[in-house]
């Protein structure tokens, strides 16, 4: 914040007792917390931005998804493989091929609500 820009401080110092306990009452626990800063941390790459995207439309392979991005098959492996961590994504294999798909509708809504929000 710039030194003189005040815009997003209070102009006087007066706590508000309520308003605290009425937080802390309904702090969510640090597992909860931890997770979901995990989730946003995982969205914050654009490539699996693009991998969650076009894995919208149905389920692709690593090869599939590597030449939509027009990246290497071990760079698509690596988001993958925080994807399926974050139980965004689930795999399945047929033969030598490995498919992704998106893991549940929850994160088709997650990812609905986040391009409403932009």
């Amino acid at each position: 914040m710039p030194k003189n820009d005040r815009s997003e401080l209070c102009d006087c110092r007066m706590i508000h007792q309520e308003s605290i306990d009425r937080a802390r009452e309904q702090a969510l626990p640090d597992e909860t917390v931890e997770g979901l800063a995990a989730l946003f941390k995982g969205l914050a790459d654009p490539g699996r931005v693009r991998i969650l995207h076009a894995l919208r439309r149905g389920e692709m392979c690593v090869c599939d998804l590597a030449a939509f991005l027009g990246v290497s098959e071990s760079a698509v492996s690596h988001q993958l493989r925080m994807l399926r961590q974050l139980r965004l994504v689930a795999n399945r294999r047929d033969g030598a091929v490995l498919y992704y798909r998106l893991r549940d509708g929850i994160v088709e809504r997650l990812f609905s609500l986040g391009m409403e929000f932009v």
